[in-house]
């Protein structure tokens, strides 16, 4: 009997194991505040605040700052000519800045872009005044040198090993000479009367379709782009962003749009859209959507974030920052012609001055971080605003440019504060 009990049983007289329950889908959290209304996206705003990740919440609340204190002080300062002249003043720069955030989003910096700025407006004046070349291939060939010599400082720097520091300080000193060499004894060309280059600062769309036309394309573009964005996560099985929050920031970005667009055509005196802010527009449409849309823009915040694990995983390294200086080369290039635009004209000031200081406080105030690997194209645009709008306000208000100088410094130390601030935090919260 003790033989037949401990005689295990057999499979078929084994019991059948019970059905164990099947393991319940992983549900993403953003799912959950996306059902909870606006008191989950309030908890999800609060809870990334916290955790530092800050977006472009500083820049916006500044701006706003900046339009109310300048607007008490001088009612003008929100009027269509101000507005207008911000845009313009604005567009240069701005281009020149879009450059200096990939080249900020490697890590790196580049300190030659007022001088190749310089270098593109001179080659320009040359071939197209003195040398009577048809303008557009002038423009094309001065562009084309910016590319150069942006590619020029990346080799330098990636094949060679010279740190991007001491190559573009070397560029920054090396071309303003350059510059002042091909300017020759005069060292100023004027502007052809009625030329490209000229209209580049000095044209406005008088039609106010062209304002109001402008708006409506960027609004249906933006709201395209959201509901392309939420089918192709839907059809990954990946949370998308509902209907209701698509309709309400579009309708966010729409107010935007045409409140500027009546800013700029509808008051007395308002001269119309800006050619200059329309190609500052298309600049950063085409960089964001290399910076987010493309491989290399994602090699781009790869290498940024960390060279070695980009390298293992098979970019090219060195190829990446060759081109992302020749980018910054030829956008300092193509800046550089508004600079000349704007002045009159090509001289040996072209790219000088403070002019690198904004275009790098442009991009860093914007929400470009110093360290590499984390910012956005269009903080180009919002820093150039800030920047140009506390010139604007501190001028119309007769304030001394020393005064200026000094608060758009303190701008700038804020604005790498906050970032300094930010990235500790995330470390702490276990985000970074």
């Amino acid at each position: 009997m003790s033989d037949l009990a401990s005689t295990p049983a057999t499979p078929a007289e084994q019991p059948a194991p019970e059905p164990s329950a099947a393991p319940a889908p992983a549900v993403d959290p953003r799912l959950l505040i996306r059902e909870e209304g606006f008191a989950g996206y309030w908890s999800e705003f609060v809870r990334k605040v916290r955790g530092g990740e800050l977006g472009s919440l500083p820049v916006l609340v500044g701006l706003i700052v900046i339009a109310i204190v300048f607007q008490f002080q001088n009612s003008n300062f929100l009027s269509a000519s101000s507005v207008a002249n911000i845009a313009v003043y604005s567009s240069g720069l701005g281009i020149m800045a879009v450059g200096i955030v990939f080249v900020l989003l490697l890590g790196e910096i580049d300190l030659s872009v007022g001088s190749v700025a310089g270098v593109g407006a001179a080659v320009w004046a040359v071939l197209n005044v003195n040398h009577g070349w048809n303008e557009w291939p002038a423009i094309i060939v001065a562009v084309l040198c910016g590319t150069a010599l942006g590619a020029l400082h990346g080799f330098f720097f990636a094949k060679i090993g010279v740190p991007a520091f001491v190559v573009t300080l070397a560029g920054f000193l090396g071309w303003s000479g350059f510059q002042e060499w091909l300017m020759g004894k005069e060292g100023s060309i004027n502007t052809p009367s009625g030329s490209t280059v000229e209209n580049l600062t000095n044209y406005f769309f008088a039609d106010k379709a062209a304002g109001y036309g402008l708006a409506l394309v960027a609004v249906l573009a933006y709201a395209a782009s959201l509901l392309v964005e939420s089918r192709r996560r839907r059809a990954a099985n990946l949370p998308a962003r509902p209907v209701t929050e698509v309709v309400l920031r579009t309708g966010v970005i729409a107010v935007l749009c045409f409140v500027v667009a009546y800013v700029l055509n509808e008051p007395e005196g308002a001269r119309g859209l800006p050619l200059a802010l329309v190609l500052f527009l298309a600049v950063l449409v085409v960089a964001d959507f290399v910076a987010r849309r493309t491989t290399f823009g994602r090699q781009v915040f790869a290498v940024g974030g960390n060279p070695e694990a980009a390298r293992r995983a098979g970019i090219d390294v060195d190829r990446v920052r060759i081109i992302v200086f020749a980018l910054s080369g030829t956008l300092g290039a193509f800046g550089g012609l508004f600079i000349a635009s704007l002045s009159g004209g090509a001289t040996k000031s072209v790219g000088g001055g403070n002019t690198l200081m904004l275009v790098i406080a442009a991009a860093v105030i914007g929400g470009t971080s110093l360290f590499g690997g984390r910012g956005k194209v269009w903080s180009a645009l919002l820093g150039m605003i800030v920047i140009q709008s506390i010139q604007q306000g501190l001028n119309m208000i007769g304030m001394a440019n020393a005064i200026q100088y000094m608060i758009t410094g303190a701008v700038l130390l804020a604005a790498v504060v906050i970032d300094s601030v930010s990235r500790r935090t995330q470390k702490t919260a276990g985000r970074a």
